[in-house]
């Protein structure tokens, strides 16, 4: 099945670049040169796409605006573009729930590399040698293949695709002290800057998904000069956890 992809960017060379590069390697490519134009084909083609493109500046309205609007309606994956040299923009994204950022100018190839880091990760849940597809605790229960999560009340959690990646590497390794390297290469496919603090934004974003307080958090706790641990008690299986639905 070929994968669709909306970008907005208002350049028309760069539209043009993307889209044919991306045709080239067997993805189908929706274009937008503005915020207005944007929405009118995200909401036309919304349910069929797998990955959304957004450019930070653009005439209209800027890509931030569009990343919350998208991230209230879609769970569709998010990659941000920035020519911000530091990490305001990128922060700011992953705030606003984005999945990932890459900085102008940049290679096509590395898009396309980000873009297919996306789509494994986002490939599947459980997978086929035995792994549980269900993982309960404090409550909450996390269904990897559905790749839905519920509190403790039977309510779904919203959840970005980087919030559920983070949280399944969380509950699979319950109780270890997982490195912000091994975290981050585990959730967007690359290692950390020396300053980069987009790990950080993303465990401050899990905690409030999951109530923890950031302060005296009871579930993530961050290890000083080491990164995090899932304190929870984890219990896995292959059924529905009792209690939910």
């Amino acid at each position: 099945m070929i994968r669709k992809i909306l970008i907005v960017d208002d350049d028309q060379k760069t539209r043009t670049l993307l889209k044919t590069y991306l045709e080239k390697n067997q993805y189908e490519v929706k274009l937008a040169h503005d915020g207005t134009s944007f929405m009118a084909e995200f909401d036309r083609y919304h349910d069929e796409l797998s990955l959304v493109i957004l450019d930070v500046m653009l005439p209209d309205t800027d890509g931030f605006a569009l990343c919350a609007t998208v991230r209230k309606r879609s769970a569709v994956p998010i990659i941000m573009l920035t020519a911000n040299a530091d990490d305001t923009d990128r922060i700011v994204g992953l705030e606003l729930g984005a999945d990932d950022y890459i900085a102008k100018p940049y290679n096509p190839r590395e898009l396309l590399a980000r873009i297919k880091a996306i789509h494994r990760r986002m490939g599947g849940g459980a997978d086929h040698t035995g792994a549980p597809r269900y993982y309960r605790f404090n409550g909450f229960a996390l269904d990897t293949l559905e790749r839905t999560l519920t509190d403790p009340t039977g309510e779904t959690v919203k959840l970005t695709g980087l919030d559920f990646q983070l949280l399944k590497y969380f509950v699979e390794h319950p109780g270890e002290v997982l490195d912000r390297t091994v975290l981050a290469e585990e959730t967007r496919g690359r290692d950390l800057g020396p300053l980069d603090r987009s790990l950080d934004v993303q465990v401050s974003r899990l905690r409030q998904r999951l109530l923890d307080d950031g302060k005296q958090p009871a579930l993530i706790k961050t290890v000083r000069g080491s990164g995090y641990v899932f304190s929870a008690e984890v219990s896995s299986g292959s059924e529905i956890p009792r209690g939910h639905p």
